[in-house]
């Protein structure tokens, strides 16, 4: 038997040559009179149907091709540097390498941090460290989230009536004895310390002294008039200042400063037309706003109104009144303090509202004072007959 009939007959394997003339010549007789054996689906021998048709021969690779790796296609890197979950950290994953450092100015997010965080939504002031916010009933704010100045920012954190997210320190300042208070209870309390280059801060500053620190709180709470108008711990009848469109902030923190001092218990200020708490406010009271409790009211008029409902005895200070404020009768009773605005004192309104009219007596050829030099003034004498009434 040739070569040919024992490669169809099935009994060993096809050489590759008898094999490819197979595919070219199917049909064809083999020498000797021995037809090929029919094509089988792998192209291996016989034993497969006889009408079964040749399956395609696949496309070779082109000449320089690169041929696909085997395995598992690579995962994309995640981004911002962060590690594979169950994989150990890389360079730039924040886990090491060095300290993380800010930049970008306050509140700027952290080297390294692995992209965006899933939590409570986060809001708070441009250039502040973020707050995050309750799920409770929003709280009512009276603004004065920047503080400056050094005796101002020394006060906030004396005070803790309030969080301090951050303070921050102007470059090459001169030693100084009150910045090295700042430092020591700012460390005490857990609050970051920054400094950067005089031109960063000059551009963060609001006021034109901030005296090279500035800080970064929670806003001051804004007060109910019903809760001023509350006795003390002590018993200590309230003693109240209403200002009827102060709207010079140098003036208002100038008046806040003597109130605190004076022993004022509360702070009335209309909602529109007048000076709120801003950074020139809280750098001129030296600290009072900490102190302090402040309501916000529509209009002095109606706060007058309730005022009297609530026994509160009510004194305007007018430079056109008859009596002499260093004839004011008053003993304990609870007494709120009325002062107008720079030049034009307090409205018509206001004035037929107010228990009684007082006046400070000039004796000098100029006949007025600064609002905030007059309610010191008025503010004191208050304070004054107060404790003099008062039993011993």
């Amino acid at each position: 038997m040739s070569p040919a009939a024992r490669g169809g007959a099935g009994g060993g394997r096809p050489t590759r040559g008898s094999s490819t003339g197979a595919r070219r010549g199917a049909g064809r007789t083999a020498p000797g009179g021995q037809g090929a054996a029919p094509r089988t689906g792998s192209g291996r021998g016989s034993g497969g149907p006889k009408n079964q048709k040749p399956q395609p021969r696949a496309a070779a690779p082109k000449a320089g091709a690169r041929a696909p790796r085997a395995g598992a296609p690579r995962a994309a890197a995640p981004r911002g540097g962060a590690a594979p979950r169950g994989g150990a950290a890389g360079p730039g994953s924040g886990s090491g390498g060095g300290p993380r450092l800010r930049s970008g100015g306050p509140g700027a997010p952290m080297r390294g941090s692995g992209g965006p965080r899933r939590g409570p939504k986060i809001t708070g002031q441009r250039g502040s460290t973020p707050v995050r916010t309750s799920s409770g009933p929003a709280q009512r704010s009276l603004g004065g989230e920047q503080v400056e100045g050094r005796h101002a920012v020394f006060e906030l954190l004396l005070a803790g009536t309030r969080r301090t997210r951050e303070v921050i320190f102007a470059g090459d300042m001169d030693p100084a004895q009150i910045l090295d208070d700042i430092i020591d209870l700012a460390d005490e309390l857990k609050v970051p310390l920054r400094e950067v280059s005089r031109g960063r801060f000059e551009a963060l500053a609001r006021t034109d002294a901030p005296q090279g620190v500035l800080a970064m709180a929670a806003p001051l709470r804004e007060y109910e008039l019903d809760e001023l108008v509350q006795p003390a711990d002590d018993g200590t009848p309230p003693f109240l200042l209403l200002l009827d469109g102060v709207t010079d902030p140098g003036n208002l923190g100038a008046l806040l400063r003597s109130a605190e001092c004076a022993g004022v218990s509360g702070v009335i200020l209309p909602r529109h037309r007048a000076a709120h708490v801003t950074p020139t406010v809280t750098k001129s009271a030296q600290g009072a706003v900490e102190r302090l409790r402040m309501a916000t009211v529509p209009g002095i008029p109606t706060a007058l109104r309730t005022l009297r409902e609530r026994g509160v005895w009510t004194v305007g200070l007018d430079a056109g009144a008859d009596a002499s404020l260093f004839e004011l009768d008053l003993a304990t009773e609870p007494v709120a303090l009325v002062l107008g605005a720079e030049g034009e004192g307090i409205s018509t309104l206001v004035k037929k509202l107010c228990d009684t009219l007082v006046s400070i007596p000039m004796r000098g050829r100029l006949n007025s004072l600064n609002v905030s030099v007059a309610g010191a003034l008025a503010c004191f004498e208050v304070t004054r007959r107060r404790e003099a009434g008062r039993p011993s």
